[in-house]
Formats: C-alpha cells, sequence, structure tokens
C-alpha cells in the first residue's frame, strides 16, 4: 500500500518594523532609571569609580612624564 502523501504547511511569521517592540521597556524612561540607580547606590558607584579615575589619570601622568623625559 502506497501512502497517501502529505502537503507540508509551513507558517511564516513575518513583523512589521512599524510595529516591532523589541525590548522597548529597556529604553523607555532611561535618564530617570539611571538617575534612580545612582541616587539609591551613590557610596557604590564613588567607591567602583573613585580608584578607577586615580590609576587611570596616574597612568596618563606617568605615561606623558616617561615621554618628556626622553626629549632631551
Amino acid at each position: 500500500m502506497a501512502k497517501a502523501s502529505v502537503p507540508v504547511k509551513s507558517v511564516v511569521y513575518a513583523l512589521s518594523p512599524f510595529q516591532q517592540k523589541i525590548m522597548s521597556g529597556l529604553w523607555k524612561d532611561l535618564p530617570n532609571k539611571i538617575h534612580h540607580k545612582i541616587s539609591d547606590n551613590w557610596i557604590s558607584a564613588t567607591l567602583l569609580l573613585t580608584p578607577l579615575v586615580g590609576v587611570y589619570t596616574y597612568v596618563q601622568t606617568y605615561q606623558e612624564k616617561e615621554k618628556l623625559s626622553h626629549r632631551y
């Protein structure tokens, strides 16, 4: 007995570029969210950023002095 061939049905989903709402909640009211996070955690942010900024400025100053010391 031969099996009857069943047509394969495929469903194609298409998204309109005008209706995409991918990650829209992430960008909505972003400045207020950032302000809220920083104001709630300003001590932690300060303790994190101060050493990073200090090391960065130290390295920049050290590199500049090294460049100038080899001039003469």
